[in-house]
């Protein structure tokens, strides 16, 4: 399999409030434009202010890394001293949020620090020893992750947004802040970078070493 480079950052000063000013919705909220273009695609965040909104779902609909329309739906968190909680999928634009009973307190929509790359498929037909580097570039800390979900199986499909992503087993890929190589000893089915946090950006190669064997 060829070298497939992904990158994710630098991204803007995150912003509670980019995406939907503090607001009691009913059914959908206002956004603060139609649709709302952010810097790049990053998570969505959800701050709540009362315990009643609880365990309330919003269902996000946008525009992903790829320039496709993707949905999601999110749980709100406001329990425990957690009011925040934000979407698995990054949104280069989002065009709606409702929400599934109208809401007890205000909550605000925006963004935090985190967003990941592209989704990177390896080849499970293909030897699967895989090497890896992440090159950081000024302040960052980042995590690769995995899984083996595909929202394309033909026999066990599943939302994009409830794919079950694990850290690599190696921990020098796991909150890491500078340049690193690792590799696998096995062929996920995906892989991506995660950007926790910084102002910096990350560049991960991902590359197998063979073709299918004879």
């Amino acid at each position: 399999m060829r070298p497939i480079t992904v990158t994710v950052g630098p991204l803007a000063t995150a912003n509670a409030t980019a995406i939907a000013a503090a607001q009691t919705p009913t059914v959908s909220f206002t956004l603060a434009s139609s649709p709302v273009l952010l810097d790049t695609a990053r998570r969505v965040l959800f701050t709540t202010v009362s315990a009643s909104d609880n365990g309330k779902t919003v269902t996000i609909t946008g525009i992903d890394v790829n320039n496709q329309t993707q949905t999601e739906i999110v749980t709100l968190v406001n329990a425990n001293s957690v009011t925040t909680s934000f979407s698995a999928l990054d949104y280069k634009s989002v065009s709606s949020i409702t929400i599934s009973a109208a809401a007890v307190g205000s909550i605000s929509v925006g963004t935090n620090t985190v967003a990941s790359s592209a989704w990177v498929r390896l080849d499970e037909w293909a030897l699967p020893q895989t090497s890896v580097q992440v090159t950081a570039t000024g302040t960052v800390n980042y995590t690769v992750q995995q899984a083996m979900q595909d929202p394309n199986s033909p026999t066990n499909p599943i939302s994009p947004y409830l794919v079950s992503w694990v850290n690599i087993s190696d921990p020098n890929m796991v909150s890491q802040t500078a340049t690193a190589q690792s590799s696998y000893a096995y062929a996920p089915t995906f892989v991506k970078l995660v950007l926790n946090s910084g102002t910096g950006s990350v560049a991960g190669i991902f590359a197998q070493s063979g073709v299918v064997p004879y």
